[in-house]
């Protein structure tokens, strides 16, 4: 951690804890049902639950406040000038996302979730149907809900004696309900009582003024609740193709907004309430910090003037480059400027933070945009000149000199307009050499159909960065369920624009019939294997290989990338079974062949496997298994002719995942050309990224 940084100083004065109190009232709403015409301070009229301002024309709450509106449609209550006597105003809103969304399906959405067992981490975003003026808190930028202090400021709106009332107050933060990376992890909470309707409002860190939850649960007969950390947001759905504008990202459209709010009310001549970073200066929140609230708050307004990064990925790569900077992989990954920026807390401190925060900016000033606008350029040049003013009031003429080089490299680039640009920290890696998503599922030999699993991202390096793993089972038929955010979280990280990482799933032998490609990851999306490349490998060790096989298995795996691929049938002929041939035949067919097997059905029998272990023996990486029943006299012709030519359209071994993928989108939408593929699967062992703990060393490609 950067010098403390952020603990609030303990004597902040009574003054400024009852600014910050009134900061976070006046961004705190109520959420009704879409019809509203009551009294505005009477409980009727369909009160649902609280939540807050978190950007202009942005309300955050919880999910299972916000969808029990009618339509996705609700009304917003908010009070003009809290304290005031000014009164209050409604405007109508709309949920534009739920996390997680509930099924499009009538009968199952109802019994999806209720208010008290929403799935995690039940929040959802409205945005409202009109502009209206208002308030917005501070919303951590922190990788993580962690807190200053034992205490955390709450605010929202329940039912007293008849009436809604606005309620505050401290709870005493107790712990996580639930494991880390879980998309329901909670902050529990304790020490008052949190009484219905209180739902939806903001959980704040009192020691450094900003909101870092949203209050989920109240515990029934007791004290206390749970808090969702606000980093869930992270988790919004990701555009699948390339933005061209800053709206077409929710998650990114927000936090701009945010950042460009508290940055435009710090620097107004004309205001003279207290900003939230005045509050925070007042807390002490500054102290040992490389920035100051006031300096904060100014960088986060100029990174939010710029095209957001391409992708979470891209973010990833740019700040493993930095000195220092060891890991990044907390749960959710960083998505935005801001976030890479919160991932930087935890590393060093003294001078060295702050020089660590400048070549971040240096290096969000170089990298590749989604897109560029107007004022692309100059929003680029006001980040230069911030960053040449603090390094010129406080750092080496050393470090200023070398940062003005960056500048200069930055400035001259001749591809600032195009729509994308080529990262300034290295080359794009190729298709093949980029990061995937490594799924392993292992069977509980003890309990039929059950599997302990682990998901991670493989780096190029041959790195495996876990994301999550269950070693307690979990039956197959919940698989899909159980692996959705996990799996969600691992391809943000892999995922580029038009371009969604490879999916590896790692299984014994027995089991490569598991048809993952069709799961669907939630029940109103398409199967897996049509929206990216999922291929499977066997985790079955083998044994120990000779110097020549190695040197055969590496020649076999080279000559597929480096030539145009052959099928070739070999357990099929003329619609007749027929035994996988020798492993001196195999050995004996051209390096470039792809083994094509038509019989090898979704749960092999022993002489498949055999079959299958003579294929891996001769040094065949990739292989087509035609899944299904096998049934005698079933006729092979159509599917020998198009697997055959399937392999020889794709060209080289790194462009058949995408083919199959292509094959199974065109079966998911009727294309009949294409229904000979269907079951087909895409076994691929990449010598070049073994699996974790195979012994196997990593080869020079």
């Amino acid at each position: 951690m950067i010098d403390g940084f952020g603990r609030g100083a303990p004597g902040a004065s009574g003054e400024t804890q009852r600014a910050l109190k009134d900061l976070v009232a006046a961004a705190t709403v109520r959420i009704h049902g879409p019809a509203y015409g009551y009294a505005p301070d009477e409980p009727g009229g369909g009160f649902l639950g609280s939540g807050f301002f978190i950007a202009p024309s942005w309300v955050l709450t919880c999910a299972h406040v916000a969808m029990q509106g009618e339509g996705r449609e609700v009304t917003v209550v908010f009070e003009i000038g809290p304290g005031s006597g000014e009164g209050e105003s409604s405007v109508t809103g709309s949920v534009v996302a739920a996390l997680p969304e509930p099924p499009r399906d009538a009968l199952a959405a109802r019994s999806f979730g209720t208010p008290g067992s929403w799935p995690g981490p039940d929040l959802a975003l409205i945005r409202l149907r009109r502009p209206v003026e208002h308030p917005c808190v501070y919303v951590t930028e922190r990788p993580a809900a962690f807190f200053g202090g034992a205490q955390v400021l709450y605010s929202g709106w329940t039912e007293v004696g008849g009436r809604l009332k606005r309620l505050s107050g401290y709870c005493t933060v107790q712990g996580t309900l639930g494991g880390w990376g879980d998309p329901d992890e909670q902050i529990r909470l304790g020490g008052d009582l949190l009484p219905p309707g209180i739902s939806g409002g903001p959980a704040v860190d009192p020691a450094r003024g900003e909101v870092v939850g949203v209050l989920k649960s109240q515990l029934v007969g007791g004290l206390g609740g749970t808090s969702i950390g606000i980093e869930q947001l992270r988790s919004l759905p990701v555009p699948a193709t390339m933005a061209g504008a800053e709206s077409d990202d929710d998650y990114q459209a927000v936090f701009h907004a945010h950042d460009r709010y508290h940055a435009d009310r710090h620097t107004n001549r004309v205001g003279t309430g207290r900003t939230w970073a005045d509050v925070q200066s007042g807390l002490g929140a500054g102290a040992d910090r490389a920035l100051t609230p006031q300096q904060r708050i100014i960088l986060l307004g100029r990174l939010a003037e710029l095209p957001p990064p391409v992708s979470t990925r891209g973010l990833l790569d740019l700040l493993v480059r930095l000195p220092n900077v060891h890991s990044v992989d907390r749960y959710p990954a960083p998505r935005s400027w801001r976030d890479g920026l919160g991932a930087l807390y935890e590393t060093r401190g003294g001078e060295a933070a702050l020089e660590l925060v400048l070549r971040y900016c240096m290096s969000v000033i170089s990298a590749e945009r989604p897109y560029v606008t107007r004022s692309t350029a100059p929003a680029e040049e006001a980040l230069w000149n911030w960053v040449k003013w603090v390094a010129d009031d406080r750092l080496s003429r050393e470090f200023r000199n070398e940062i003005t080089q960056l500048w200069s490299a930055a400035r001259y680039r001749t591809d600032r307009a195009q729509r994308r640009a080529s990262p300034a920290y290295g080359e794009r890696p190729v298709e093949g050499e980029g990061s995937f998503v490594l799924l392993e599922l292992e069977p509980r030999g003890w309990e039929r159909d059950s599997y302990d699993w682990r998901v991670g991202v493989a780096r190029h390096t041959g790195e495996v960065v876990p994301v999550k793993e269950d070693s307690r089972g979990t039956v197959a038929q919940d698989l899909p369920a159980r692996l959705t955010a996990p799996l969600a979280e691992a391809f943000r990280r892999c995922d580029e624009p038009d371009s969604p990482a490879v999916l590896q799933v790692a299984v014994v032998q027995a089991q490569l019939g598991l048809e993952v490609d069709r799961w669907q990851l939630s029940p109103d999306e398409p199967p897996l294997g049509t929206v990216r490349p999922v291929v499977v490998r066997c985790s079955n060790p083998g044994p120990p290989l000779s110097e020549d096989e190695a040197r055969e298995h590496r020649a076999r795996w080279n000559r597929t990338w480096s030539v145009a691929m052959r099928g070739e049938i070999i357990d099929c002929e003329d619609g007749l079974r027929v035994p996988v041939p020798t492993d001196e035949d195999l050995r004996a067919l051209a390096y470039e062949t792809v083994p094509v097997l038509c019989r090898f059905g979704d749960r092999p029998d022993g002489e498949t496997a055999a079959g299958l272990s003579r294929v891996v023996r001769g040094g065949f990486h990739i292989a087509l298994l035609r899944r299904g029943e096998d049934r005698p006299g079933m006729v092979c012709a159509d599917f020998h002719r198009r697997a055959l030519d399937t392999v020889a359209e794709a060209g080289t071994a790194d462009q058949l995942p995408r083919t199959i993928q292509e094959l199974r989108r065109g079966v998911s939408a009727g294309r009949t050309e294409m229904y000979w593929s269907d079951g087909v699967a895409l076994y691929y062992d990449d010598p070049h990224h073994p699996l974790p703990g195979s012994g196997q060393l990593l080869e020079a490609p």
